[in-house]
């Protein structure tokens, strides 16, 4: 089984308002971009990567957990992050019942980790092939 259909699964064995916070939340990630990746990790983990780790999303008794990992570099207009706000790297929003996804901020807010990726990865390159990619984008 992929992981897709993983996550497909364990959204259907959440029967109560739980599965369908996730669903949204699930949605809104992928409609963000289209080259997000789905995983499964760490023992049951539904992970979105694009260029690096986005989110990882967990149900937990009485919510959904979405965790960014490098959300305290993110910029959050719309306040969502409402959890693990003292971390030094973390952010998370906690989905409680009756909460609605608001889809909108959410994608801005996918969007904005996938951009803090690829500035990490462009950061990581070497020198000759930052300068190699720059020079290839002039011609």
């Amino acid at each position: 089984m992929n992981p897709s259909e993983r996550i497909d699964q364990l959204i259907a064995s959440i029967e109560d308002w739980r599965g369908k916070t996730f669903a949204a939340v699930r949605k809104s990630i992928l409609a963000a971009d289209p080259e997000i990746v789905e995983e499964w990790k760490w023992m049951g983990s539904p992970v979105w990567y694009r260029d690096g780790i986005i989110a990882v999303a967990n149900a937990h008794k009485g919510k959904v957990k979405l965790t960014f990992s490098y959300g305290a570099s993110l910029p959050d207009p719309d306040k969502l992050f409402n959890a693990g706000l003292d971390g030094n790297a973390r952010r998370a929003i906690d989905y409680f019942e009756g909460d609605k996804v608001d889809s909108a901020a959410l994608k801005k807010l996918i969007r904005a980790a996938i951009a803090y990726n690829q500035s990490k990865s462009k950061k990581k390159a070497p020198a000759a092939v930052r300068a190699k990619a720059t020079k290839s984008k002039k011609a």
